[in-house]
Order: structure tokens, then C-alpha cells, then sequence
């Protein structure tokens, strides 16, 4: 395990709650201590709302010492990411166009972490429209690194301890790919699993809301009240798993090891000696450990997801954008990255022919993975090609986020492997709709290697 040595365990504190040796108000000014004490250098945070913080926390203290606590999450100090709507704190987006905007509304996922106790300490630091290129974040565990984008601050403030988890979110890879740099546990869930009601829009079609933590306990408690308070985005069935407990460990019958072409291009030495060593352990333990390149079909259809398809689903993203960004760039063209405009100009060049084509080509896509996957519990790959590039100019390569996130699969980010002296993700992607059998093959992984 390489998990950050400075991330909390709310869950352990909670049972300290529980008993009477420690108390919600106790634990947030730790919280606002590390976050005074680190926040300088680490810049997590773009807005702070501690005074209604501490008056959250004083209610949940009550509510503790009363027996009554709201849910697992009740006292539970957590980051927002800043393009989720909060009604007591500017939602800033992470461009200027949306400086100073306050919503009257809090996001349906911030209301249903609130409603079960959750104390929202701040807004967390994103890229532009969580689609930029970088930001002012730094990696807690070494301030010369990126912490990853876009769910950069989230990711940064579990790593420092200022909070036991955040929320982010995925279109690629900015949930799982900052947890993987910043030694925590990341979680993608199944497409549409948890509501993205109230949070700024990418693109519908890859657009995930994620989270963040310092346990894998934690993590599945947040996702969890979401899905419990506030469900899934309309029409979906939600979050499978869901509940007030972590589900129980499970070993893996078999797993399905993904190196891609990025594993001689991208991804340093050490980082696949740690993979290699963490394949070997599971073998150890019983685990079936396959290379895709020793199954026929799942090595055709892999080959097919990183050939043109990849590029390709880039088209759906592209005009899912038109709307609101083609309105930003007629108003304020001058604050739009390169990065989005460029994306707007290749919307301008397609048709709902063209992009009825790219949606047929995604279902048959997913129909394919199902049918590859079907004789594995999940596929084992990277959270990303190594450990948090050195420099802020980037926030590292999505290569090894865009199958999970494509194909509407859930995935984890587990701080299981290690390079240069920072940790990288290990990635259990699983069946779509299967969150939670995926959480307890997780489980048993992080327990087994610890």
C-alpha cells in the first residue's frame, strides 16, 4: 500500500464519535488546522466556508452525544469541487467568466451529503470547466509535481489530510488519475450512477460525478448517500451496492491484465516493475492474473477501443459541448482555453448524422466489451503512465482513463504501486451496473496487499 501518509480515516473516527472520546467539532478544526498549516503551498482550496462549517459540525456533535446521528457521513468534513453548485458559496467554475457567481441552489449531490450530516469545508480547486489544462494546485506530497486535473484540489486536499474525501469528477480521467497521484483512493462509478444534477456540463455522454478519499470506507459512504439521498441521473438505475456499509470483501477469480501500447511508450520502469510485482502477489493469492494479449477476443476488441475509436468518441464530447460553450466564446472568447475551442471548431464540423454514427458506434462498443469481459471479474490496468510529471504544465496523459470512462464502466483508483518515490494508481475496472461486486473485489485487493 502507498497510500498517502497524511490521509484520514473519518470511518475510525466516526466509531470515536460513537463512543464519546472525540466529537465532530473536534475533528474539523484538526481539519482547518492541517488545511491552515498547508494550504499555502498546496492551494486545494479556491473558497473556504468554515463558519457555517463549524456550525454544522456543532450540530452533528449534538446529534452524536444524542445517539442520533444522520447517516455514516454525519460529521464527515468534505470538499466540493468548484463546478458544483453550492448555495452558501460562490461556484466559480475555474475561469473568470464565472467569478464571484453564486447559485441559489446546492447540487443534488451536495444537498444529499448535506441532508445526512456532511460538512462542506470549501470549494475545491478545478481546471477551467474541468477541461483545462492546469491550475494553481500543487501535489501535497511533493509541491514540484501536478496533483492532476481537472478534480486537482479534491484529490490534493485528501493527499494533505485536510479532508477525509472531496468530490470530483470524470470525463476522462480527472477523478481516478489526481487520486492515483496524490495517494489516495479514487472511484468512477458506472456512467449515470450517481445524479450530475447541479454540476457544470462537459459532455452528457462521459460526464461522471467521482469521489475522493482517504479509505476505501470513506469513498463508499460518500458515493453511497448520494445514491441513497439523491439517487442516480434521471433514468438510471443508480448505484448498484449502495449502502450504509462497506460491502464485504471478495477475492477475484480472474483478472484481466491491460498493458496497452502505453506500457512502452509511457510508462516508466519502475512504475511496471510495481505493476508486475502487484500482479505477482495476486497470483500468489490465488488469483488468476491473464494477459488481455493471451485472449483472442478480448485482444481484438481492445485493439479496436484504442484504434480510431478512442479518437472518435472525442467527436460525441465535441458536440455535447456546443451547449453552453459555443455561448462563452461569442461573450468572452478572450477566457476559453485552447483546448475548448478547439473542441467547439470540431463540433462546428459535424452533423446529428455524424454524431447519431459516433453514438451507434459507442453502444456497439459496450456491447463488445460486455462479451469480452464476460468470463473476468475486472480488468487490472494503471491509473496512469506514472507517477505525477514533475513541472505544472500538464496534468499527466489520460491513456489509461479513457476505456473506463468511454465505455460508461466503474472503476477504481487503488494506491497500490509506487515510482520514484510517489504513488501510482493500480485501476480495477468492472461490469457496468456491478459497482458493487467491483467494491468488493477492490476491497479484498487493498486489504490483501496491505
Amino acid at each position: 500500500m502507498h497510500r498517502s501518509p497524511h490521509a484520514l480515516d473519518f470511518f475510525k473516527a466516526r466509531e470515536q464519535f460513537l463512543a464519546g472520546a472525540d466529537t465532530p467539532s473536534d475533528y474539523l478544526e484538526r481539519c482547518i488546522a492541517t488545511i491552515e498549516s498547508r494550504d499555502r503551498d498546496v492551494h486545494a482550496f479556491v473558497t473556504l466556508g468554515l463558519e457555517n462549517a463549524r456550525r454544522a459540525a456543532d450540530l452533528a456533535t449534538s446529534r452524536y452525544r444524542a445517539g442520533t446521528p444522520l447517516s455514516p457521513v454525519d460529521g464527515m468534513p468534505i470538499g466540493v469541487k468548484d463546478i458544483m453548485d453550492t448555495a452558501d458559496l460562490p461556484t466559480q467554475m475555474g475561469n473568470p467568466i464565472y467569478k464571484g457567481w453564486r447559485p441559489r441552489w446546492d447540487a443534488a449531490c451536495v444537498h444529499a451529503l448535506r441532508s445526512g450530516g456532511a460538512i462542506v469545508v470549501g470549494k475545491t480547486v478545478t481546471t477551467a470547466f474541468a477541461g483545462g489544462a492546469t491550475n494553481e494546485t500543487r501535489n501535497p506530497l511533493d509541491v514540484t509535481r501536478t496533483p492532476g486535473g481537472s478534480s486537482s484540489g479534491s484529490a490534493a486536499a485528501v493527499g494533505a489530510g485536510m479532508v477525509p474525501a472531496a468530490l470530483g469528477t470524470q470525463t476522462q480521467g480527472s477523478t481516478l488519475r489526481p487520486a492515483g497521484f496524490c495517494g489516495a483512493f479514487g472511484f468512477k462509478p458506472t456512467h449515470a450512477a450517481l445524479t450530475m444534477q447541479g454540476i457544470h456540463p462537459i459532455t452528457v455522454t462521459h460526464d461522471h460525478l467521482g469521489v475522493i478519499a482517504g479509505s476505501l470506507e470513506d469513498l463508499w459512504s460518500v458515493a453511497s448517500r448520494v445514491a441513497m439521498a439523491s439517487g442516480g441521473t434521471p433514468g438510471s438505475a443508480g448505484l448498484h451496492g449502495a449502502g450504509e456499509t462497506l460491502p464485504p470483501p471478495r477475492r477475484p477469480r480472474k483478472l484481466v491484465v491491460m498493458h496497452t501500447e502505453a506500457w512502452n511508450t509511457e510508462v516508466d520502469e519502475r512504475t511496471r516493475a510495481s505493476f508486475d510485482t502487484l500482479c505477482s502477489a495476486l497470483r500468489s493469492r490465488g488469483v488468476e492474473v491473464i494477459s488481455s494479449r493471451d485472449d483472442a477476443n478480448f485482444a481484438s476488441f481492445e485493439d479496436a477501443f484504442f484504434g480510431p475509436f478512442a479518437e472518435r468518441s472525442v467527436d460525441i464530447s465535441a458536440y455535447e459541448m456546443k451547449w453552453p460553450y459555443e455561448q462563452y466564446l461569442a461573450t468572452h472568447p478572450d477566457l476559453l482555453e485552447a483546448r475548448q475551442k478547439q473542441r467547439l471548431a470540431r463540433a462546428a464540423e459535424m452533423t446529428p448524422a455524424i454524431y447519431a454514427e459516433r453514438l451507434a458506434e459507442k453502444a456497439a462498443m459496450k456491447e463488445r466489451a460486455k462479451q469480452a469481459m464476460a468470463d473476468a471479474d475486472a480488468i487490472l490496468t494503471l491509473s496512469s503512465s506514472g507517477p505525477a510529471p514533475v513541472g505544472h504544465a500538464n496534468t499527466g496523459s489520460r491513456t489509461y482513463l479513457l476505456f473506463a470512462s468511454f465505455l460508461h464502466l466503474p472503476a477504481f483508483s487503488l494506491p497500490l504501486l509506487e515510482s520514484q518515490g510517489m504513488p501510482v494508481g493500480a485501476q480495477l475496472i468492472g461490469h457496468a451496473g456491478r459497482d458493487g461486486d467491483l467494491c468488493s473485489a477492490a476491497r479484498w485487493i487493498a486489504e490483501a496487499m496491505s
